[in-house]
């Protein structure tokens, strides 16, 4: 099992499994009636579920159901991780390309438009604001010069498309909780060169822990959004297809699409990797997937990895390892490599993974508690975790400026600052910094988490250039020009305000206590 829960355990105390009382208690035959029958009773609330919509929608969710029914079937099916711990290989030399070795195509205007218009970039945007106290799609916080991360997506490509004469389409993966946001802000690139698509992920039920059916009553969403949620970025894969994409893309031409998640801001299309697989570096053999690997740090110890199992290459997952290897797992001299979640798949092979039914990706189990308290399982799957069902897959482990996600306030005060600038929607670093990693910044989840209360402790966001690490606890604000240096760590306690005046300087500093500095 990919979490604690053992479904099985769960079953046998469940009284739904009257007149198999003569099948041993222990055998393998009871716990076989026992998944069948939590099975049945689960696809015959779903079929009750189905009854409470109108008729017109039932055919596109019942197959929605049925693939729902599927990852819970599978799901009753796993014990214990789903991964032989001796069974990992050591990486193949080729496995893993370094992004140094690849070539930039020769820089020929139709050489490199007929590149892109190869290429369909996907962002998924199913995820709303609300870890950083926002409303809405995440897409549309504000992260630099009052650009949204859409805003930046739409710059990115269009300067592509004006530069190149090309054509490359955006794709937005919403899901029923940003869905109905994204399609009106859509509306405001109108006149951009950008075809903008958008297609909506699965909306599956989440089940209760205590009998393991779903939680909701009806299918009005709407009415009770917080019974159901979107399966994770692996459900891309069939609802890519069954929204008419993928086909329309084949025909017209287009061979590679690049997805990657909408709050990373690293994510931008990289010829060289598309030289690689459609320009002159084209392999002879087709690369079908590209998983792109950063070099692990102690910050990225939780992040997915690459490793070779039964001669192919795949995602490992924190939540596959058995409890024994997790250290194991967390080594950054076991695994050198993360996954960023910029991946490169070809279109030909997404359509022949599906229509042979041999895409397989491992169950993420994500535990929840409701606001009503009722505690729910969500199943989920990663895109990433598909590699493994291609030919020729590869990682190639890129720079660390290819990925830069905002995930936390801490995240947004290195974008906003004088560490990057803005060019044609791409954030680039300084080159006055002298290193090319990214500061060490922990902020304090009380009083920075909220965007809008992280936004009023800054006067203005100070000068980083310099700066390693950075700790902030407690009531802190900061005055404008304030520039930070080395190791910074200021921490007020409970009670205690600190004010770090306009143009300090701090320069490998320890600040604690209480200290206000005021106008007179």
């Amino acid at each position: 099992m990919t979490s604690g829960i053992r479904p099985i355990d769960v079953l046998l105390q469940r009284a739904g499994v009257r007149g198999h009382q003569r099948v041993p208690s222990d055998s393998k035959e009871f716990h076989e009636v026992t998944k069948r029958d939590a099975l049945r009773l689960l696809e015959n609330d779903v079929d009750r579920l189905l009854q409470t919509t109108e008729q017109v929608r039932r055919p596109a969710l019942q197959a929605e159901m049925g693939r729902f029914a599927d990852l819970f079937g599978r799901f009753l099916q796993e014990e214990g991780p789903a991964l032989d711990w001796n069974k990992i290989q050591k990486l193949p030399e080729n496995a893993v390309m370094n992004y140094s070795n690849l070539k930039l195509p020769k820089n020929e205007q139709n050489e490199i438009r007929n590149m892109l218009d190869k290429l369909v970039v996907i962002k998924l945007n199913g995820g709303l604001g609300t870890s950083m106290g926002c409303h809405g799609p995440k897409s549309v916080i504000p992260v630099r010069s009052d650009l949204t991360f859409l805003d930046l997506t739409v710059q990115q490509i269009e300067h592509l498309n004006k530069t190149y004469d090309a054509n490359v389409p955006l794709v937005l993966m919403n899901s029923f909780n940003t869905d109905e946001d994204t399609e009106k802000i859509v509306r405001k690139y109108k006149g951009f060169r950008v075809q903008i698509h958008t297609f909506n992920q699965s909306c599956f039920p989440r089940i209760s822990r205590e009998h393991f059916l779903p939680v909701a009553k009806d299918f009005d969403v709407e009415k009770d959004m917080e019974a159901w949620y979107p399966p994770g970025h692996g459900d891309f894969y069939d609802t890519f297809r069954n929204s008419g994409l993928l086909k329309k893309f084949i025909e017209e031409g287009r061979e590679y699409c690049f997805l990657s998640n909408i709050d990373n801001l690293g994510a931008t299309v990289d010829l060289n990797i598309l030289n690689k697989l459609v320009g002159e570096e084209r392999a002879s053999t087709p690369v079908e997937f590209v998983m792109e690997v950063t070099d692990k740090t102690r910050a990225d110890v939780k992040g997915g990895t690459l490793i070779q199992f039964e001669n192919k290459l795949r995602l490992l997952e924190i939540a596959q390892v058995p409890p024994e290897h997790v250290d194991d797992f967390k080594s950054v001299k076991t695994f050198k490599f993360f996954n960023t979640n910029n991946i490169w798949a070809n279109l030909a092979s997404i359509d022949r993974v599906l229509r042979e039914r041999t895409l397989s990706m491992e169950i993420i189990v994500n535990n929840k508690t409701l606001e009503t308290g009722l505690r729910v399982i969500q199943l989920e799957t990663a895109v990433g975790s598909a590699m493994k069902c291609f030919d020729g897959a590869i990682g190639i482990n890129v720079p660390r400026s290819r990925f830069l996600p905002v995930k936390k306030s801490s995240d947004l005060l290195l974008v906003m600052s004088n560490l990057y600038t803005l060019k044609n929607g791409s954030l680039v670093m300084s080159p006055q910094r002298m290193f090319p990693t990214t500061p060490l910044v922990k902020l304090g989840e009380n009083h920075f988490s909220k965007v809008k209360e992280f936004l009023g402790r800054f006067a203005n966001i100070p000068d980083i250039i310099e700066l390693d690490h950075l700790t902030v606890s407690g009531d802190v604000t900061f005055g404008r020009g304030v520039s930070l240096r080395g190791t910074v760590i200021i921490i007020a306690n409970h009670g205690d305000r600190i004010d770090i005046p306009a143009g300090a300087i701090l320069e490998n500093k320890i600040v604690s206590g209480n200290m206000r500095i005021l106008d007179h």
